[in-house]
This record gives structure tokens, C-alpha cells and sequence, in this order.
């Protein structure tokens, strides 16, 4: 290792890169290091007895506004991302002793070659050529590095913090806005930059949305450009249109998302008007059908549970957290396991605090409203009533055969009948009886 380490003039702290022709060889040594590390648990542990954290940050530094070191970054890159992934002794010393987050941070931006208009704003160039190969494999290293190094990073002290954070943010945000050489490279990089976008602290995500200038045709909302917030939307739309490897390529923009718009008002308003449209057709169930809303109500009763959790925690978030709004977007059937699980089946709302603006019903909504079947939340043609011919003796015999049914199920443990506590959770039948009965008991009394 440490032969590969002077090979790779990780050993000369001062001596600048100068000589071209050595450059190959850095580039080969820094493979090698790559491949040990990854393969043996002691190269991990040696790394950290030799300094090599530091030494990789040092090359980063030397590479800055040097030509033909695009490889040596990479690669440089590479192994900072393995070190931080593999030992996390090295990670947390890229956070606080060798200022990681902002040695990375630099390379990233230069990278992406980013020029600033104004604090936190970074230049929109629509004419500017996509990414190179090479750029987009140095900007994917250094933000699965970051990613590393800021995990656990959601709770912001201090100005310092919260500044570099709102800087990387508005990388984040160019980032977005750029694409790759190809289209699987673009996906990549957006992967990525959403990664990290999840451990950047929530407060400081505002800067993925600023004031709209004249000259910008990009997508606004009330007077803000939501081009970043577009990309994201396009991002999970995309993921949801694979059908696979939700819990991986889904979970992290949904998550990001659902928090933008628990915190910021503006990205929530546009997001809904995106996925949540006033309803007008209600003829069809909630799950059927090609919009984003569909999709997103389809993933709402998926088998993994972390996935149906974070779809409708989103929509839950986008209807202001109230369950009367969340079920006219979705029926009864397909939220009700989200209402289970927050205690809300009674009706209600979340405990987060939104805005009073009201939704507004469309006419046709407001006219189909009484015949909506409120656990498929779509309109239904009205259906005969089988018990209309039948006498009273039958009915009753009918309502005896269904309760024996439901009797020896309960007995042989098949199923357990449950009921809704006054408080809104689920609780077996004849606990959650007595607790209305104590309460209508209490309630007597006090009067």
C-alpha cells in the first residue's frame, strides 16, 4: 500500500502535480488502491493508521485549476467514497478533522463547473452542452463521497453548518438542471444528487426554489422557479413507470419530496396541482387510469411496506395531513392502512401545521359527490338490493347464518374482529366496545 501510495503521489504533500507523463501512473496506482480497499477489511483498517484520508484530500487540492488530471480526481474520488463507506473511523474523520464536506463539496462544483449569479444561485445556461463522460464520473464520485460524509447530518447547529449545507444545496439544484452524455448517465447523476439531497437538512432546502427573473421561461410558480421541483417529479414518475426496485430507486425522491412539502408551502401548492388536480371525472377508481395520482394510489396497498408507507404519507402530506381530503383523492380502502397506523380511521388530521387556504371543489365533483362510494372513491351505478324480494323471516335467517360464520372464524382464531378505539386506533372488538362504553359512561356522568 504504501508503494501504491507514493506511485500515486499521495506521500509528497507539497510538490505540485506537474509532470504529465506521470499522470498515467497516478491514475493506475489509484485503481489499485481502489480494488485493495474494497477486498480486504485490513487495508481498511491500515488506511486509517496511514493517513490516507488526508492524503487523498491533499491530491483533490492539487488537482484545482490543473488540466489533464480528470482521471486522478476520479479515481481520487472513488477512493475517498469506498474509505467513507467501509470504515466508519474515516468517515468521521472526513467530517470533522479534514473539513470533508467542504473539500468534497469544491470538487463536486467544479465538476459541474458551476458559476454563481448570487448567493445560493447558480447560473442557467440552456445553450450549455451537456456533461462529459469524464465530468459526470467525477461528479457521481465526489456525491456518493458526500452522501457518506453527511449522513446523520439532518440536525444543523450552527451558522457555519447551515451555510455550507444551503451551498451544497444549490450545487444540488445545478446539478438537476444538468444532464449527462447519455440518458442512463443523466439518471445517474440525478440518483445521486436526490441522495444526497435527502441528508441535506430540510430548512435549507429552500434554495431549490428562487425568484423567477423576466428573462427565465422556465416553470414557475407564484413567481418562483420550480424547474428543480420539475425534474424531481419527472425523477419519481420515471422510477414508478419502471416497476422495479422500488424500495432503492423510489423510496429516496419520495421521501425528499414528502419533506419539501411538509416545510415549504410554495413546493407543496405546485406539487399538488401536478399529482392532485381538482377532481372533475370520478367514474373510475383512484387506481386506475395513467396519471401520476393513479400510480401513486396503486403503490398505496403495494406488498412492501415501505414502499405503500412513504406513497401515501406523500399524498397524506399533500392533502395538508387531512383525512377527509385524502380520501376523496384515494376511497376509504386503499388509506386506510395509513389511517390504521397514525391512529386517524375516526377522521381528522396529522399533527403538522399548514396553511388555511381552503380546496376548492369542481362543479362536477360537488354533483357526483352523494353517490360516490366513499371505500372505492369512484362513482358507482346504483346497485339492485338483494335483500328487496326477500321476506322478514329470511333476512333475519340470512344475518344468523352470516353471524355464525363470523363466530366460528373468531373461535378457531382465524380472524380477529377489531374495532375502533375512541382515539382513532384499531383495537380487538370487545376492548375497544368497553372503551366507548366508559367513555359514554363518563361523559354521563360529568353532565
Amino acid at each position: 500500500m504504501q508503494i501504491l501510495m507514493r506511485l500515486a503521489k499521495l506521500d509528497t504533500v507539497e510538490d505540485p502535480l506537474e509532470r504529465v507523463s506521470e499522470f498515467p501512473v497516478i491514475v493506475e496506482a489509484l485503481k489499485c488502491l481502489c480494488n485493495i480497499i474494497f477486498n480486504s477489511v485490513v487495508a481498511q483498517k491500515l488506511s486509517l493508521e496511514l493517513n490516507l484520508a488526508a492524503m487523498l484530500c491533499n491530491l483533490l487540492e492539487k488537482c484545482k485549476d490543473q488540466q489533464f488530471v480528470d482521471d486522478i480526481k476520479c479515481f481520487d474520488l472513488r477512493l475517498l467514497f469506498l474509505l467513507s463507506l467501509l470504515h466508519t473511523d474515516i468517515r468521521s474523520q472526513l467530517r470533522q478533522e479534514l473539513q470533508g464536506v467542504q473539500v468534497l463539496t469544491q470538487a463536486l462544483e467544479s465538476s459541474l463547473s458551476v458559476r454563481w449569479t448570487e448567493e445560493y444561485k447558480a447560473a442557467e445556461d440552456r445553450d450549455r452542452p451537456p456533461l462529459s463522460l469524464q465530468e459526470t464520473d467525477c461528479a457521481i464520485e465526489a456525491l456518493k463521497a458526500l452522501f457518506n460524509v453527511t449522513l446523520d447530518s439532518w440536525n444543523v447547529h450552527s451558522k457555519t453548518e447551515s451555510h455550507q449545507f444551503r451551498y451544497m444545496a444549490a450545487i444540488l439544484r445545478h446539478c438537476l438542471l444538468t444532464t449527462g452524455p447519455t440518458e442512463d448517465k443523466t439518471e445517474e447523476l440525478h440518483s445521486n444528487a436526490i441522495n444526497l439531497l435527502s441528508n441535506v437538512p430540510v430548512s435549507c432546502l429552500d434554495v431549490l426554489i428562487s425568484p423567477s427573473s423576466q428573462e427565465e421561461t422556465d416553470i414557475k410558480y407564484n413567481g418562483m422557479n420550480m424547474g428543480a421541483i420539475q425534474i424531481l417529479l419527472d425523477f419519481m414518475e420515471k422510477r414508478i413507470d419502471k416497476g422495479s426496485s422500488y424500495r432503492e430507486g423510489l423510496t429516496p425522491v419520495l421521501s425528499l419530496l414528502t419533506e419539501c412539502c411538509r416545510t415549504h408551502r410554495n413546493i407543496r401548492k405546485f406539487i399538488k396541482a401536478q399529482v392532485l388536480p381538482p377532481l372533475r371525472d370520478v367514474s373510475n377508481r383512484p387506481e386506475v387510469g395513467t396519471t401520476v395520482r393513479n400510480k401513486l394510489v396503486r403503490l398505496m396497498t403495494h406488498v412492501d411496506l415501505g414502499v405503500k408507507q412513504i406513497a401515501a404519507e406523500f399524498l397524506f402530506v399533500l392533502c395538508k395531513e387531512r383525512v377527509d381530503s385524502l380520501l376523496k383523492y384515494t376511497g376509504y380502502g386503499n388509506a386506510a392502512g395509513l389511517l390504521a397506523a397514525r391512529g386517524l380511521l375516526a377522521g381528522g388530521r396529522g399533527d403538522h401545521w399548514y396553511s388555511d387556504d381552503e380546496d376548492t371543489d369542481t362543479e362536477e365533483y360537488k354533483s357526483a359527490k352523494p353517490n360516490i362510494n366513499l371505500i372505492t372513491g369512484h362513482l358507482e351505478e346504483p346497485m339492485p338490493n338483494p335483500m328487496d324480494e326477500m321476506t322478514e323471516e329470511q333476512k333475519e335467517h340470512e344475518a344468523m347464518k352470516l353471524v355464525n360464520m363470523f363466530d366460528k372464524l373468531s373461535r378457531d382464531e382465524l380472524i380477529k374482529p377489531m374495532g375502533v378505539r375512541p382515539d382513532g386506533t384499531m383495537a380487538p372488538l370487545e376492548e375497544a366496545v368497553s372503551q366507548y362504553h366508559t367513555n359514554k359512561q363518563d361523559s354521563s356522568d360529568s353532565d
